[in-house]
């Protein structure tokens, strides 16, 4: 073996580690945070948690994406240890697939079949049809098929390549000696933790053994001990990822470490005791692909079926080694209110995403509620309702702050062009959202001032003002809708019903004028009411911003009011019909209000 054999082998590894990025990479897009919920939303049975796991793993290839994602749930309180460690455990067992895929390239026939099931064979076809979903195809999530299919190819490319590298190694006398040192199984198991420990993901250091099984000069006795280290290495990722976390998440990452270093000394036990007894015979033989998954895979299935009835215990044991305290308790109360946007799950960056928008959702409610309490306030004042608006606007901003800055440090993440829409039309939303709030606060300082100065609008004013209300919450209400469903159709319909709000708040001064210059109103409730109807249209332009950031997340060629400025709003038009219409329906007593 040369220097050429030995850049080809590096060229190899190089190919090899960037596939399974890529391919790990378009799986999360494709799955669209999919796989993250359906983790989150686990249940207490600890063998569904173990096949979710094994499931969830399979598909991301990455047993270390799976452990750091649970250790996120776990610090967030949106998982309990318990659940996670079933999760865990399953994540050891999934990540076993990719060994197979990749023990496929070992396939020796003339067999035409048998040959086409062979990646090298297949992989050159889905280069071709990933590189035309990428190049020639608009749709994200078509493209992302198309990274699927060519980290795929490149993955297996890689493979191919340390392969044909490692061959005339076999050849090399301090290499085989090198690999026979390792038939000491301490020396093996070091070698395999450190390897996986450097490169963080057993899939990965597992195909590299399986590319160096090529050789010919890799026996069982030598691999068995550096798969074992692999599965105790690549706990070093969840350990990583227990830095600065809560206790809870650290045990999560301590469990892990804890079941596959239990794991291997039960089976290292097991297994040498029993050749010690029987001397297995195909430990001397040379390793091959098919060999190295199915010790791979038999490891952590056993491992599992062993521990699994004692993953009490092992909570237990996490518990015992990071002890609880005061401040935990402390913190854990403070972490509830926005834990599930966890800075971990920005790493995927679909359910973080989901996280974010399901914070907006309660936000927008909560917008709502404060605005119907502050009207309320203005008929009939209680200073409960007052005090529980303030602190409805002070939550909102909260809400704002802390969406806000979930959604900045995610917009520098790598996101599909319809997360990125998505992404934009939250950050603007929460923003409108806000602002409807502050000015419920302000509806509600008004309703304060008048009660302290013993003040009232006459039974006319009143009567306006009540029609007029009901107009303001009702745009809300629909705008809050049009949020939650994201119905491009409903958004429609909010700006012929924001117009009619501007029509009835210009009538609403033409009649306080009338009343101001017969007497019937003094100057300084005009002013009032003037405050409290700017209030109220500020509060529908804002629900005509939410409807048309819920357009602009279907047409990314919709500028911010650019809609309004190509309506027709000439008479006959439908939007004019829907203007008229609510009109009608808001008409102020006395006079039916014109445009």
């Amino acid at each position: 073996m040369d220097f050429f054999d030995l850049l080809t082998m590096a060229g190899g590894l190089a190919l090899f580690l960037y596939g399974m990025h890529l391919l790990s990479e378009g799986l999360e897009k494709l799955s669209g945070g999919r796989l993250e919920r359906i983790l989150e939303n686990l249940t207490n049975n600890r063998i569904k948690a173990v096949l979710l796991g094994a499931g969830v793993t399979a598909v991301i290839q990455s047993s270390s994406a799976t452990t750091v994602m649970v250790v996120g749930f776990v610090n967030s309180g949106i998982m309990k240890l318990s659940q996670a460690i079933g999760i865990i455990m399953g994540a050891n067992v999934g990540t076993t697939i990719t060994s197979w895929l990749l023990s496929l390239t070992g396939i020796e026939s003339d067999n035409f079949f048998l040959q086409l099931v062979k990646p090298t064979s297949f992989s050159p076809v889905l280069a071709v049809i990933g590189v035309i979903f990428i190049i020639f195809l608009k749709s994200g999530k078509k493209r992302d098929l198309g990274a699927i299919l060519v980290g795929f190819a490149i993955l297996m490319t890689g493979m191919d390549t340390m392969s044909s590298a490692m061959k005339p190694l076999s050849q090399v006398p301090w290499f085989t000696g090198l690999f026979t040192a390792f038939t000491n199984p301490l020396l093996g198991l070091l070698v395999g933790a450190l390897i996986t420990a450097v490169i963080q993901s057993s899939s990965a250091s597992v195909g590299i053994l399986q590319a160096l099984c090529a050789s010919g000069s890799i026996n069982y006795a030598a691999a068995v001990p550096i798969i074992l280290g692999q599965n105790i290495g690549t706990c070093v990722t969840a350990m990583m990822s227990g830095v600065g976390a809560s206790k809870n998440a650290r045990r999560a990452s301590i469990v892990h470490l804890l079941f596959n270093i239990i794991g291997t000394v039960i089976f290292m036990i097991a297994f040498y005791t029993l050749n010690a007894v029987f001397h297995f015979a195909f430990l001397q033989d040379a390793a091959d692909s098919a060999g190295i998954a199915l010790v791979h895979t038999g490891f952590n299935v056993l491992a599992t079926l062993v521990l699994l009835p004692f993953a009490n215990y092992l909570e237990r044991l996490s518990l015992m080694l990071i002890k609880p305290d005061e401040e935990e308790e402390r913190q854990a109360k403070e972490a509830g209110l926005f834990a599930k946007m966890d800075e971990r799950f920005l790493n995927t960056p679909s359910f973080a995403l989901e996280q974010a928008y399901s914070y907006a959702l309660k936000m927008a409610e909560l917008t709502r509620e404060s605005l119907e309490k502050a009207a309320d306030s203005l008929f009939e004042y209680d200073k409960k309702t007052v005090r529980e608006v303030e602190q409805m606007e002070n939550l909102v901003d909260r809400y704002d702050d802390e969406i806000s800055g979930y959604l900045v440090k995610l917009s520098s993440r790598n996101l599909s062009e319809p997360d990125s829409r998505k992404l934009n039309m939250l950050l603007h939303s929460v923003g409108d959202l806000e602002r409807i709030a502050d000015h419920a606060m302000n509806l509600a300082d008004c309703a304060k001032e008048m009660n302290k100065k013993e003040q009232s609008f006459s039974d006319k004013a009143t009567e306006e003002l009540r029609v007029f209300s009901q107009a303001v919450r009702d745009i809300v209400s629909a705008s809050v809708e049009v949020f939650v469903s994201g119905d491009e159709e409903a958004a429609k319909t909010i700006e012929p019903f924001e117009e009619a709000i501007d029509t009835l708040q210009k009538e609403m001064k033409k009649r306080h004028m009338k009343r101001l210059r017969k007497g019937k109103c003094t100057a300084e409730m005009g002013f009032v009411l003037s405050d409290i109807t700017n209030n109220f249209e500020r509060i529908a332009d804002h629900c005509s911003n939410l409807a048309i950031h819920v357009m602009q997340l279907q047409e990314d060629d919709t500028h911010a009011h650019e809609y309004v400025d190509l309506i027709e709003k000439g008479a006959g038009t439908e939007f004019d019909r829907a203007l008229q219409e609510h009109l009608r329906r808001y008409e102020l007593p006395g006079k039916a209000a014109k445009q």
